[in-house]
This record gives C-alpha cells, structure tokens and sequence, in this order.
C-alpha cells in the first residue's frame, strides 16, 4: 500500500468514483454543482479529489448532474448534498447519497467561486438557494490532497505525537489550505490523524497539478511521521498526470 505507482495503476484499472455535489431548498429548488472525482483511493478512503473529472465530457456530464437532481428531487431533500456514482465504460450507476456536505467540497467551491458553507445556513435560515443551474459555471480546474499524520513506509500507521513545527505553503488565490491544528497542538489517537486539506486551483488541470507539486514541496511537518513525501511522489506519477 506504501507504493504510489501500485496506487495508481489501480486507479487505471477500476471503475471511476464520480461525485456530483447537489443542493436543494425549501421552495422546490435541486440545483447540481458539476461533480468531483475520487478515484485515488486507499483502503476505500480518498487520498487526492478532483473537480472537475478528468475526461468527461459536457454531455455525460449534464446526464450525471440530472439523475443526481432526479434523486435528491424525488426525496425532498433540503440541503447539501452529495450523490456518488461508479462509471464505467460509458455508463454510470449509482452507489449512495451522502447527506452531508463533504472533505472535498473545496475543491467545488475553487472551480465555481462559491462558498457551499454560506449555502447550507442560508438554506436553513429558509431562503431559496442563491443561483438557479443554468447560472452556475465551471472555472478552471481544482485538487485536494488530504494531509495526515501516518507514516506511508509503515502501511500508513497512524502518528501521535506533538507538532513541533508546522508551516504550509503561503495561501493565496491559487492555494488554500483548511486546517484544525497549529504549531505546537497534539495529534491525539482519539480522533482522525488529519492535520490539513491542502487544496489548489489552476486554469486547467497540468496547471493545477505543478501547483500542487509546488504547495507540497512546500509544506514542513515536524514532530510526527506525515505522508507529505508519498503526496508529492504521488502527484508526479506520469500515468496520473
């Protein structure tokens, strides 16, 4: 599990793990906010989330947002939501609904300049959702990795311990960072090893791929094993880009 290219070469061969973002009110409006793919996975878990999906086209696209609004219509739902598909071989089937907002949901609000977060409250506070579909857009191209606290040559154990140092790269348009924990705070065994979501934006997918290079070569985590290293290894691996 500790080989990135092992990784990848699973994420070739399997089915793709596409996500389409939905919201929905309570004046009977569904909208959808395009899709993510998180097809890089460990254990099931995502390791790297992507919007929008590698590959897809607008037309399968808009099929994959109409059964996600067809399904959050036909329950009433309030809300964020998130209805996961596999696709493969030019079909598409659906696997859950998560009814949350969820980890990768930065990667959305990169590519669209929304903030998902300011929805959910004023769709609980009653008012109708803020754009209707045909005014909602996709601009350039977004990835998350997720930073933890585990040790990749260990079969990414988990690590405790205390963070000694810790400086991210610098935020700005282009990189954001989403984070808990500062300099100094204990990473625990009582809760998830997550220290950060790193996420950044470019004006297409190469573009966003050397600037998640450069983030993580950016990135200095000391006082705990952390999979920064295995991260950048991974983003390089030719096949995925």
């Amino acid at each position: 599990f500790g080989d990135e290219r092992v990784l990848i070469e699973r994420y070739l061969e399997r089915p793709r793990h596409i996500e389409i973002q939905v919201f929905g009110d309570t004046h009977d409006n569904v909208v959808h906010v395009f899709e993510r793919d998180c097809s890089v996975q460990r254990r099931h878990q995502k390791v790297l989330e992507e919007a929008p999906a590698p590959g897809l086209d607008a037309a399968r696209r808009s099929k994959m947002g109409e059964a996600a609004v067809a399904a959050a219509r036909a329950i009433g739902y309030v809300g964020a939501g998130t209805v996961e598909f596999i696709s493969q071989d030019g079909s598409f089937y659906f696997m859950e609904m998560n009814t949350r907002l969820q980890v990768e949901h930065p990667v959305t609000e990169m590519i669209t300049g929304l903030d998902l977060v300011e929805w959910q409250l004023r769709v609980a506070a009653g008012e109708p959702l803020p754009l209707r579909q045909e005014q909602l857009a996709i601009d350039g191209h977004a990835i998350e990795a997720r930073i933890y606290a585990e040790d990749p040559d260990k079969g990414f154990l988990p690590s405790i311990g205390r963070l000694v140092h810790l400086a991210p790269p610098a935020q700005n348009e282009h990189v954001r960072v989403d984070t808990g924990v500062e300099q100094g705070d204990e990473i625990t065994p009582h809760y998830d090893p997550m220290i950060a979501k790193l996420i950044v934006w470019g004006a297409d997918r190469r573009q966003a791929l050397a600037r998640m290079r450069q983030a993580l070569a950016q990135y200095r985590v000391v006082g705990v094993s952390n999979n920064v290293d295995f991260l950048a290894r991974l983003v390089a691996v030719p096949a995925f880009a």
